[in-house]
């Protein structure tokens, strides 16, 4: 499957000629739904009925674990609606980003949570799934702390590479414990893993860390100590960009690179010619290509040999210049690797958020990104073209509207987000709703028009919705007189479609049957005035003619006039006068 900007996907199955089959996908609610067409040879269409199958059901929102997420989140959601408009753009980026950290927090809280059940739970299927969703929260994590570095706190130059390489340890933390493990042997400089710990530091910038192991080694090597010295010396004196300084980069620039040309100095004069590990390191300072390359398996990812490749050759690269940077490294590691994780296939710039959620099958994640960002004011300033981010979260609610515990975060959601939105969701739900009511005489779930709020007052629709189940609910506390106004006034006042009349016509006929009188002589001739401007026109049964579903629909009108006469009758009496 492929994302695309405008119509969904269609393959030709092979195998038809004059009359081609083709298939599209398309999102629904929560899942992902897979149609079947048929066009001629010539474009137009063919007769046929296609089938439309349920491809992959979204299992996040059946998790207790995510729908954790779901609600933690939805409070960081609102807190980012309420922030105000004219606030000067400086004065809100501090928030934002202390947004973007809370996302953050909450999704590597529910990422811990569920790799204690995956690791604790005996039922091996559960096992699996619980580590596929840890997989995809990491990746979510990792987009949204790049996005984070990139937009939200727009790392200038010389700072970028820093920012980088803090988020390449965040989620390259299993050095710390290999480290934990070579240090805690009886002979450390003798572990297995010893040299792939320095390396590994070095990788990541982490000069001090890589220094203190190397001490380790060259206790057991006298004869070396002065060659472990002067790389001992290199890292030392590696520059770092302090953005706190005084220090311009232009001076950072020419430190570095008079610190470059001591290390390549040692490489031409072949210092540490004797010991592979250690010229290594010294390659890995100059930025040589193919050694780090050689270390794939440490790196792990292209995203990391991107930044360890920026740290020793572009240590000011400028955030303008990362794709150039992004796309090559890609390219150079993926090249010979025959797997590839999901965030390979990941675009850099723009991140393609559309095609990321198909990929870690996640809403949520595209819907608070992108809001986020929106706030921030990035999507056009940095051509972060994801679509419209109605769109995407209106995406993320449809799923959450499936599941009886989240629906009022949906709802919730898209009030915040824009009262049009709202309305416009709402407003299908209408037509979901009257139709349901029609087929089974019953609304299937009341808690979702029990809570229109105010999105009830957004349209005439919408109020009937909610004014309707407030007849329901008047009948079923046995207010009826309550009811029978209420019931009126939604057909005198136009509020209920002319189509719907009907139905609330039959509604009154347990009112009108009632011992008591509960329609007024008034109320009655107004119901009367209804149903006869509903039915001017339509057909009587005649005994020579069968009845059908229009024959069925006029005996119940002529129950319903029956029925208005003979309360009529009896509010007269109850009244005591006669209009003539």
């Amino acid at each position: 499957m492929e994302e695309v900007d405008v119509e969904p996907t269609t393959t030709p199955i092979p195998g038809f000629d004059s009359n081609q089959k083709h298939l599209g996908f398309v999102w629904g609610p929560g899942d992902i739904l897979v149609y079947e067409t048929i066009y001629k040879a010539s474009g137009g269409s063919a007769g046929g009925c296609p089938f439309v199958h349920e491809v992959r059901k979204d299992e996040d929102i059946y998790s207790p674990i995510l729908r954790k997420l779901f609600n933690e989140s939805h409070h960081i959601f609102v807190g980012l609606q309420r922030i105000r408009e004219d606030l000067p753009s400086k004065n809100k980026k501090p928030q934002f980003v202390s947004i973007s950290k809370n996302y953050r927090s909450v999704i590597r809280a529910c990422m811990e949570e569920l790799q204690q059940v995956a690791v604790s739970t005996q039922d091996a299927a559960l096992a699996t799934q619980y580590g596929n969703q840890v997989s995809i929260l990491l990746a979510v994590e990792l987009i949204w702390n790049l996005c984070e570095v990139l937009f939200i706190d727009a790392a200038p130059a010389g700072s970028l590479v820093l920012h980088l390489l803090d988020w390449v340890r965040l989620h390259k933390a299993d050095v710390d414990e290999k480290a934990r493990e070579v240090l805690a042997s009886e002979s450390p400089a003798e572990h297995q893993a010893y040299w792939d710990v320095v390396i590994s530091y070095v990788l990541q910038g982490r000069m001090d860390e890589a220094r203190q192991v190397l001490v380790k080694q060259a206790a057991l090597q006298p004869a070396a100590r002065v060659m472990f010295k002067l790389l001992d010396n290199l890292l030392m004196k590696m520059p770092i960009f302090n953005p706190g300084e005084t220090q311009t980069l232009t001076e950072f620039d020419v430190k570095w690179r008079h610190w470059r040309e001591e290390v390549d100095h040692c490489l031409q004069d072949q210092s540490f010619a004797s010991n592979r590990h250690l010229e290594d390191i010294c390659k890995i300072l100059v930025g040589d290509e193919d050694v780090l390359l050689e270390y794939k398996e440490l790196l792990s990812t292209w995203y990391h040999f991107l930044v360890t490749r920026l740290l020793f050759s572009h240590p000011t690269v400028k955030p303008t210049e990362l794709h150039y940077y992004a796309q090559s490294s890609m390219h150079m590691f993926l090249e010979l690797q025959s797997e590839r994780v999901p965030l390979d296939s990941i675009r850099w710039q723009p991140l393609s958020l559309t095609s990321t959620s198909i990929a870690l099958n996640n809403w949520w994640f595209v819907g608070h990104l992108t809001d986020l960002l929106d706030h921030c004011k990035l999507l056009q300033s940095h051509n972060l073209h994801f679509g419209s981010n109605q769109f995407l979260l209106l995406e993320y609610a449809s799923g959450l509207f499936t599941h009886h515990s989240l629906w009022q975060l949906a709802v919730d959601s898209m009030y915040l987000y824009g009262l049009y939105l709202y309305g416009l969701y709402l407003y299908g739900l209408y037509l979901r709703f009257l139709q349901d009511y029609c087929a089974k005489g019953t609304f299937s779930d009341l808690d979702l028009i029990d809570n229109l709020g105010p999105a009830m007052l957004l349209s005439d629709r919408l109020t009937f919705l909610g004014k309707y189940r407030e007849f329901h609910r008047l009948y079923g506390e046995k207010r009826f007189s309550d009811a029978a106004k209420l019931l009126l006034s939604l057909m005198t006042a136009k509020i209920a479609p002319h189509s719907f009349w009907m139905t609330l016509l039959t509604d009154a006929l347990p009112l009108l049957e009632q011992k008591e009188v509960i329609f007024s002589a008034d109320q009655t001739h107004e119901l009367m005035f209804c149903l006869e401007e509903l039915t001017s026109g339509k057909s009587v049964p005649t005994p020579d003619r069968p009845m059908q579903d229009e024959d069925i629909e006029t005996t119940k009108i002529e129950l319903l006039r029956l029925a208005l006469a003979r309360n009529l009758a009896m509010a007269i009496v109850k009244e005591g006068t006669v209009e003539v």
